[in-house]
């Protein structure tokens, strides 16, 4: 507990589930995140059923406590005013190298609350104790898309919406290998966590899920806090007959025209299981659109069909923002396509991984030297830049064309292209 300048405590504790002590405080924790993200008030079996997720992810609590008065009839005290969770998972930085990663969630701060340094407070405290243990790199998705650069964080990958046209129109060329079988939804308890894992392993930019998320594809607990019934999942069959991809989705209902179906979930460890799930969806009766909002950018559908133009897709947007906490950790544990030297300067708004690094690459392992002030740079770049592009998701060759990259060696962010380049293309399925 601490306090900060007389007005607020801030409070540290794990998320636990009902009947355990500290529950009460975890729920009126979670209380405050659902007003700051404008969500209706929740039931308390939906608390409850939430908060055991929240404990089997090892999440952390913290919040900004008034410690003074507190306005008649108010929200109470123990309502805290700012909120920020934390958990850890694996990430994937490339050619099947897994990189322990800070969490960051549920970011709200009580309007009248504000620019009283409540969320810098709590951010930086969180990223230095992450940090110092031994934690690299730290990770969130952003409501809103202005605030965290000041912390360091950079868009490391990107996603969109699409609408396919799924009438006559619709044709996947390359002929089928495997089979779709429709399943009940409640086997995705048990058969989406393997194949997820399959996925996890060879996509860069992919994070471990969160325990939620096998719930909302099976249907077991909907956005809303209840199960869903409207919920039908199909199974993708390899060659082998094992299960190497899945799809849960929902009818969008007859009032909807043209007539569409929303994915809920799509997961593919096979790029003939991605397509194959795509051509079942393509095929259900009565369907003339599917909708999916977390679409990847580079999308082999769209070279796969024999019209590209089925897909009516959104404009890309932010997905994954990424910020480095030790720059000769995070370098280090990389494999890098192609071998050479790159020195770079990198600037930090919070001190944190500041300095001049040399990255010197040879056979696709890295050795990461610290040099001292006013040594010669290639590349000069504030840490929410090369967070960007550290997972090889954004092109440093372009942040130097947007200025966010100096360039002081010619050819220099285009070399880096080619070293900090990833073996596919970059994608997060899992949001939090």
């Amino acid at each position: 507990m601490e306090n900060l300048s007389g007005n607020y405590e801030i409070r540290r504790f794990p998320a636990v589930s009902e009947g355990r002590d500290g529950y009460e405080e975890a729920e009126a924790w979670a209380r405050a995140v659902a007003f700051g993200f404008h969500d209706a008030t929740r039931s308390a079996a939906h608390v409850a059923c939430s908060m055991a997720t929240y404990e089997a992810d090892g999440r952390i609590f913290t919040g900004a406590y008034q410690t003074g008065p507190v306005a008649q009839s108010s929200l109470p005290a123990e309502v805290p005013v700012a909120t920020f969770g934390t958990f850890r998972k694996t990430l994937n930085i490339g050619f099947g190298r897994m990189l322990e990663t800070q969490m960051v969630t549920a970011v709200t701060v009580r309007t009248p609350h504000r620019r009283r340094g409540l969320l810098r407070r709590m951010m930086t405290e969180d990223l230095q104790a992450a940090k110092d243990d031994g934690i690299a790199v730290a990770a969130l998705t952003a409501s809103e898309g202005s605030i965290y650069g000041r912390f360091g964080y950079g868009v490391a990958s990107l996603e969109r919406s699409v609408k396919v046209d799924t009438t006559a129109r619709f044709r996947v060329r390359p002929q089928a290998t495997g089979t779709v079988e429709v399943a009940d939804p409640k086997v995705l308890l048990e058969v989406a966590p393997k194949v997820f894992g399959r996925v996890h392993r060879h996509t860069p930019g992919s994070l471990g899920r969160q325990e939620w998320y096998w719930l909302l594809a099976s249907g077991s607990l909907s956005r809303e806090g209840k199960e869903d019934p409207a919920i039908k999942a199909a199974l993708h069959y390899g060659p082998d007959g094992s299960v190497d991809g899945y799809v849960s989705y929902k009818f969008a209902g007859w009032d909807t025209t043209p007539a569409t179906m929303e994915v809920v979930d799509l997961v593919a460890a096979t790029d003939q299981a991605y397509l194959e799930l795509w051509q079942y969806l393509g095929a259900i009766d009565l369907v003339e659109r599917v909708t999916w909002n977390e679409a990847p950018v580079d999308d082999p559908l769209a070279w796969a069909l024999t019209d590209a133009r089925c897909i009516d897709a959104s404009d890309s947007r932010d997905m994954l923002w990424l910020r480095i906490l030790d720059v000769p950790q995070a370098l280090a544990a990389r494999h890098y396509p192609a071998d050479g030297r790159l020195v770079l300067t990198v600037a930090d708004p919070l001190g944190l991984t500041a300095g001049t690094f040399a990255l010197d690459v040879k056979g696709g392992g890295a050795a990461v030297e610290l040099l001292p002030g006013g040594a010669p740079a290639d590349l000069a770049l504030d840490v929410s830049a090369l967070s960007s592009i550290y997972l090889g998701g954004v092109s440093p060759v372009t942040l130097k064309a947007a200025g966010a990259i100096s360039e002081v060696t010619p050819g220099a962010a285009f070399k880096a292209q080619q070293m900090f380049a990833v073996e596919r293309a970059t994608h997060c399925l899992t949001h939090f």
